[in-house]
């Protein structure tokens, strides 16, 4: 006596699963990988502000620190404010908006020496990054 189904099984839906399994693993680890840091490299705490500006396309970072001798960043390299002109003609050149990222305890006079230097090589878009209350 042959005994025959009467429902019939489509077993290449269960190759399908491990497929599915795979994708999503390979993008929980491509999200843990990523790097959401704008410039992992310098420490910066910028002052606090209810008002803070939108995202910006492609923009270049001048970071400022703080502290007994401050130092001004761009584009990760430490330079001086007189070496900090041709790298801005470059960023205008690309146009690009600037966003200048001090610490807190940066003197403000440093601060509008390089907002200055910006604006005299003739970027239009220059922008100070704060960080929101908490």
């Amino acid at each position: 006596m042959k005994l025959t189904r009467t429902q019939e099984y489509h077993f290449g839906w269960f190759s399908l699963i491990p497929m599915v399994n795979v994708v999503f693993l390979m993008i929980f680890f491509v999200l843990l990988s990523s790097n959401f840091i704008l410039q992992p490299g310098i420490s910066v705490s910028p002052p606090l502000s209810r008002f803070m500006l939108g995202p910006q396309v492609n923009p270049q970072i001048i970071s400022i620190t703080g502290g007994a001798a401050p130092a001004v960043f761009f584009r990760d390299q430490k330079v001086g404010l007189e070496q900090l002109g041709p790298l801005l003609d470059v960023a205008k050149r690309e146009g690009h908006p600037i966003i200048i990222k001090a610490d807190r305890l940066t003197p403000y006079e440093l601060v509008m020496a390089v907002t200055n230097a910006a604006l005299e090589h003739g970027i239009t878009s220059v922008s100070l990054a704060t960080a929101p209350p908490k």
